[in-house]
């Protein structure tokens, strides 16, 4: 025992009788773990019960928009009409950051909702990898993540320095072109031990952490050095906290943090799966449970993490806490509870059921890229349904109400067909899935055709044209609907027709999950 358990057992203890049954204690949740983990990310899911084509068909077109966002040098790219891109990015800071994602319709790397989009397409793969090798999707899966990754460690250069932005948003939004042919100013930005950005180094903690596990097996260096960077940026985090809204106020206006407890936890999650060292387990719950577990309902987002915190503690419960001693075990049933509340909110004849919802059934929360949280909510829904069955967990009680897993399930089925195309509107709000969908998503390189010469002004000409997008982005999630259910698809409607990478993301864990027309597993 050596380093934070060895340190945690001095700070705690005065005599060798304390010491004696702490170490037991952490033998036990040793043991714990390792039960945790049999069960955790393994591919329990084979089953006879047939592949749902839709939802297969869907998957594949989705998982096609992080070819449509990637930067860099391209090899294999199967978006015909993009091309090699940002190349000089992080020349700046003497660093390589051509790779990554753009975040959505601009040409603008954002760290906080990338890293967000690498830990939610990890946790995807983790626990629905046997599924997406099925219909042929996993490599894909596990490429968008690794490019992503890739990026995040080169933007880690040191152990307090992290690089949170490439591309200035006030100059990239004066103008109109594509990637592939800017010549603006590409500045990058850092958060630093003078200028913290507790919530973006964390939640890239826990994008490394997670994307660790997804290659620990078949390429286990590159793991240990995404599980390295991982740990060093949790440090930093939580030793520098402060919101990195305050140390680099310009970016309120385009990705604004609302806290970093959320996050601080979120990555102790991971770390602690990634790792099997109990500390992050205690960071979680005896040190920071109660200051950082707000127990009201929350909704999973890029920047509120914490139903995803409940939903990721309680598979501990789910599968492994026996065995733990008492103090982890009654914090982790806290975390339980508060995700069984989301749960509970999400079905629409609980008693608690969230009143937050269209004519249609839409999961709807702000006027701002509605799709986000509809497609959010119900991928842990469908996770908690899994975890339940997978457990043989028959009941979920909301005051006095008793639900099934496949209640939770039905759930995650009718957000996920409402994006399809089954709901008021009719239209699909995945861009090329279904005979009908957005025509003129806000989406630079889709909108101008490939072989205009265009610069930064002049290329508004397309942006305001009445003509369709000349190039398909597809797999895109547009923002989605009005509270109404309706929805103007018109290129300068932001609100309603911009994708982000994080969307699509969400909706790959999601469909997924889904895949299996039945989900009791055999």
């Amino acid at each position: 025992m050596e380093g934070k358990e060895a340190e945690a057992l001095k700070s705690r203890c005065s005599n060798i009788w304390c010491l004696l049954a702490l170490v037991l204690g952490v033998l036990v949740v040793t043991a714990a773990a390792l039960t945790v983990l049999k069960h955790f990310f393994k591919n329990h899911r084979t089953s006879s019960h047939p592949l749902d084509k839709k939802y297969a068909d869907a998957l594949e077109v989705t998982l096609q928009f992080f070819d449509v966002q990637k930067s860099g040098k391209l090899v294999d790219n199967r978006i015909p009409w993009r091309g090699d891109s940002g190349l000089e990015d992080g020349s700046e800071g003497n660093l390589d950051l051509s790779k990554g994602m753009y975040d959505a319709g601009d040409a603008m790397k954002f760290g906080f909702p990338m890293a967000f989009t690498a830990t939610v397409l990890s946790w995807a793969i983790l626990e629905y990898g046997d599924q997406m090798y099925a219909v042929k999707q996993l490599g894909y899966a596990q490429n968008s993540l690794r490019w992503i990754a890739d990026y995040l460690i080169n933007a880690h250069p040191s152990e307090n320095v992290l690089y949170i932005q490439v591309g200035d948003p006030k100059l990239d939004h004066k103008c109109w072109e594509r990637p592939e042919t800017m010549s603006e100013r590409r500045p990058v930005t850092q958060v630093n031990a003078s200028f913290p950005g507790t919530e973006v180094a964390a939640e890239t903690a826990a994008a490394l952490a997670s994307a660790s596990l997804v290659f620990k097996n078949n390429d286990p260096a590159y793991s240990s050095s995404l599980l390295m960077h991982a740990q060093q940026l949790f440090t930093f985090a939580d030793t520098y906290r402060g919101s990195y809204s305050v140390s680099i106020p310009q970016v309120q206006q385009f990705y604004n943090s609302t806290g970093y407890g959320d996050e601080l936890l979120w990555a102790a999650s991971w770390l602690y799966h990634a790792t099997r060292d109990d500390w992050y387990l205690q960071y979680v719950t005896e040190l920071n449970g109660q200051s950082f577990a707000d127990p009201s309902t929350t909704w999973f987002s890029w920047d509120d993490k914490l139903a995803g915190v409940q939903v990721l503690l309680s598979r501990i419960i789910f599968f492994g806490s026996k065995d733990m001693p008492t103090i982890e075990n009654l914090h982790l049933q806290m975390y339980r509870k508060a995700a069984e509340a989301v749960m509970c909110s999400l079905l629409p004849d609980s008693p608690t059921a969230t009143s937050n919802r269209t004519d249609g059934g839409l999961i709807w929360i702000t006027e701002w890229n509605p799709l986000q949280h509809a497609v959010a909510s119900a991928f842990l829904a469908i996770l908690y349904s899994d975890y339940m069955l997978t457990s043989q967990t028959e009941t979920l009680y909301c005051s006095g109400n008793s639900y099934k897993s496949d209640d939770l399930r039905n759930f995650a089925i009718s957000q996920a067909d409402y994006v399809l195309g089954t709901n008021p509107m009719k239209i699909s709000y995945l861009v090329g899935y279904g005979t009908r969908y957005p025509l003129y998503v806000h989406h630079r390189g889709a909108s101008i055709p490939v072989n205009a010469n265009t610069g930064c002004h002049d290329g508004f000409k397309w942006l305001y044209s009445d003509n369709p997008n000349p190039n398909i982005a597809v797999g895109a999630v547009v923002g989605g609907p009005s509270l109404n259910d309706s929805f103007s698809d018109t290129r300068n409607n932001v609100k309603q027709g911009e994708a982000s990478t994080y969307n699509s993301a969400l909706l790959v864990g999601l469909l997924s999950g889904l895949l299996r027309k039945s989900s009791s597993y055999t």
